[in-house]
């Protein structure tokens, strides 16, 4: 079905590929500007992740399309948001603690940053599925579900999100782009989980 909407738009497989990995980057640096407001980065996700579906899918998008979905994922997404940021929080306490030489306190930390990690890929990947109209609680429960029923596709994102620590580490202006990335990984897991 890919080949022949290949064919039909006269792109060879290989420049098809490319221009979605360029979407990608594109939508990164949309992502990292809208995130600016702390508790926007789940709207922002799932903005980013839509306009992703739609440009796999050949129908039409732009910087006007991804702005109204992510004023529409943001009616509910600003809570998560601040979610978020309060699990960082209490992780960050977590660590600290056990910095501190509490006893137990290495085996909370670590529990802590693992299960920060596993929110975080929830939360990725009920961005991956947002739709207009949808409720984020459903949403945030099936992708918990998914996360743990789908450790492969888990570990696939948590690649991803290593990949802009990296690119953050190497060089701050790399990661905006990379997000879009991180995005496209999650919008392809859960295709791949969909055709399971």
């Amino acid at each position: 079905m890919a080949g022949t909407r290949v064919k039909a738009r006269g792109e060879s497989a290989l420049a098809e590929r490319f221009a979605v990995f360029a979407e990608s980057l594109l939508t990164g640096v949309w992502i990292a500007v809208v995130s600016l407001g702390i508790v926007t980065y789940p709207a922002a996700f799932a903005a980013g992740a839509r306009h992703l579906r739609r440009r796999t899918a050949h129908e039409g998008g732009g910087w006007r399309e991804f702005a109204a979905d992510f004023r529409a994922a943001l009616r509910g997404g600003w809570l998560v948001g601040l979610a978020g940021w309060a699990a960082v929080a209490a992780v960050w306490v977590d660590v600290r603690a056990a910095r501190a030489g509490i006893p137990g306190g290495p085996l909370v930390g670590a529990l802590g940053v693992v299960a920060l990690i596993g929110l975080v890929v929830a939360g990725l990947r009920a961005a991956a599925v947002w739709a207009p109209g949808t409720r984020w609680r459903t949403l945030l429960a099936e992708a918990g579900r998914r996360t743990v029923l789908d450790p492969a596709g888990s570990f696939l994102i948590i690649g991803g999100l290593a990949v802009v620590a990296a690119s953050a580490w190497f060089s701050a202006p790399l990661a905006a782009p990379v997000l879009g990335a991180v995005a496209a990984a999650a919008v392809a897991v859960e295709e791949r989980y969909r055709h399971r």
